[in-house]
């Protein structure tokens, strides 16, 4: 199901929705990979971009939800490193590639993660990616190019699923951790946006849905402390005390 078919009126996703709300302090956690011209966000071609959306079902469990992916046009005086193209396999230049501008391809992706936090009723997005800093790096460096507005992501908080994956599987590297973490890892597929993103994400998710009684406990505790002062608020948008410092204004 795309995030535009979310009905929060149905009894499952409404509860779903509650949940995911809650679960995250109304950040919803949507995965970004880049694929890009070097290291350097402001001065290296961003290449490719993907997203993959994540769900939450009526138990509280998190799942892979929908992919959108694009082909990235190098913007006007990029700088393409021999070695990383190499290693991600993009010719930009292919007459065959169907690349969009920076502007078109991020608005597609903001599009697609805006209607995903209306349906889940969060505040906003938080990036959540393999080495975060530097798929958000990359993004952030993109929007100030393209001056787009209204971006739904935090400017600077993310999870990072190597940090994660270290801590509960002892791998940092995405191939490693979702190897001892049961998944399918096809090397050949690596280093395409949409096939890493849609790896982090059930990385994200098997970690995080392990972690399921460790969360209920602390929100128990953050109950009694008097931060959840009233069943339910947070799902209404009333934030606990102390929420509000958070988020800054973008």
């Amino acid at each position: 199901m795309s995030a535009g078919e979310h009905n929060v009126g149905a009894t499952p996703l409404a509860a779903a929705a509650l949940l995911m709300a809650r679960r995250f302090r109304g950040f919803l956690p949507v995965v970004i990979d880049v694929e890009t011209g070097g290291f350097h966000s402001t001065t290296d071609a961003l290449l490719e971009i993907a997203a993959v959306l994540i769900e939450m079902s009526a138990d509280g469990r998190l799942r892979r939800g929908e992919t959108v992916s694009y082909h990235v046009q190098p913007f006007p005086g990029a700088r393409l490193d021999p070695a990383a193209l190499t290693v991600n396999g993009i010719d930009p230049y292919h007459p065959l590639r169907p690349a969009l501008p920076e502007h078109d391809a991020l608005q597609r992706v903001f599009r697609e993660v805006r209607r995903a936090v209306r349906a889940y009723g969060c505040r906003r997005a938080i990036l959540v990616g393999h080495n975060a800093a530097f798929d958000l790096g990359f993004l952030n460096a993109a929007i100030a190019r393209t001056d787009l507005k209204r971006n739904p992501f935090h400017p600077f908080s993310s999870f990072d699923t190597a940090t994660l994956a270290g801590v509960a599987l002892g791998q940092t590297v995405l191939a490693k951790a979702a190897t001892v973490a049961g998944m399918d890892w096809d090397a050949s597929s690596a280093h395409s946006a949409a096939y890493d993103a849609e790896r982090t994400a059930e990385l994200f998710c098997r970690i995080s849905n392990r972690m399921q009684a460790s969360y209920l406990d602390a929100e128990e505790r953050a109950r009694a402390l008097g931060w959840l002062e009233v069943p339910g608020a947070e799902e209404r948008g009333e934030p606990a005390p102390g929420r509000e410092l958070d988020t800054p204004t973008p």
